[in-house]
């Protein structure tokens, strides 16, 4: 799957993870204990974000890349 949302990737001391945030669609978040693995985690997670706004006929928000205030 190619990712066309912004990521938001950081690390948490408290988690002891990366902790991946995609903005543009609410609720979104993975995480890892690598960088890598986070994004990877990150790209299963919205393809299962995706399915199911479809499967309860939920909107989809267009990617818009960078986000303005970021």
């Amino acid at each position: 799957m190619k990712i066309r949302y912004e990521l938001i990737i950081y690390w948490s001391d408290v988690d002891q993870a990366f902790i991946v945030e995609v903005p543009e669609l609410p609720g979104c978040m993975a995480d890892g204990e690598t960088y890598q693995a986070a994004v990877q985690n990150a790209e299963v997670v919205i393809g299962e974000w995706i399915e199911t706004a479809q499967a309860l006929g939920r909107p989809i928000p267009e990617p818009k890349g960078r986000l303005l205030f970021a």
